[in-house]
């Protein structure tokens, strides 16, 4: 919601927003403006775009609650972590527009991804509107259903996986004498730099890694020692356990 309206794609009299929390709705009020409610079916009605952002094991009791109102113009949009569209098209009228959709944490500063992909029953108009609403929170990608997990492993929890990284090259920077402050600037520095010199200069890892290593230099030895630890593998095992898992929690 908040990347919605900084982007000004949408102002506050045009969205709708529930929680079950009286303290969350005030707080949503006076900080963004718009409408919240507790009430899930007045706020579905007459939207154009539904946004489902609800925990998995929550997607049940909310479509029971509004599938007497969910009309056959609506685009609804699921964010919900391991969640098929064919589960949620099971708790609403035939013909529901279902699109799926994994964006990640960085979509709270406009620098996020997203997977796309559409249910039994959505159409192009409904795969575009995902499209353009996730685009202003970052990238979108558009995938099969089937490769879902995929990308919830990749990206969706790619985040805690960059930083567990910079939890620990943080650490090594401490162990090495620098300050928490200064070891934590040039880490995240670093990340963020090296990101943009792969997306915007549209570099492949390896010519970025191969740029910075010099025979027998530094890197050279960090790589090997990298090596050594298994890195690779680790990051391959992690990254396949978390596919995995996403998988049972559409079985749940």
């Amino acid at each position: 919601m908040r990347g919605f309206l900084s982007s000004d794609w949408r102002t506050p009299g045009e969205l709708v927003v529930t929680s079950r929390r009286e303290e969350r709705r005030a707080d949503l009020r006076e900080r963004y403006g718009v409408e919240a409610t507790a009430d899930n079916a007045a706020a579905v009605t007459g939207a154009g775009l539904v946004i489902l952002a609800v925990k998995p094991q929550d997607m049940a009791t909310v479509l029971g609650e509004i599938a007497g109102v969910v009309s056959p113009e609506q685009t609804l949009l699921s964010v919900a972590a391991g969640t098929t569209t064919g589960s949620i098209e099971s708790h609403l009228p035939a013909g529901a527009r279902v699109v799926r959709a994994m964006p990640n944490a960085p979509s709270l500063v406009h620098e996020g991804i997203a997977g796309l992909c559409g249910g039994d029953h959505a159409r192009a108009e409904d795969l575009d509107v995902a499209d353009e609403a996730l685009g202003h929170l970052g990238g979108v990608v558009r995938v099969a259903e089937q490769d879902m997990d995929a990308v919830t492993a990749l990206s969706g929890s790619g985040p805690a996986y960059f930083a567990l990284l910079a939890e620990a090259m943080i650490e090594a920077g401490l162990l090495l004498g620098l300050s928490r402050e200064v070891s934590t600037r040039l880490v995240v520095q670093t990340m963020f730099g090296s990101a943009l010199l792969l997306r915007d200069e549209n570099l492949h890892p390896v010519e970025l890694r191969e740029s910075v290593t010099s025979p027998g230099g530094t890197t050279t030895r960090a790589i090997r020692e990298l090596e050594r630890s298994g890195v690779r593998a680790a990051f391959l095992n992690a990254i396949t356990a978390a596919t995995e898992r996403s998988r049972e929690l559409s079985q749940e």
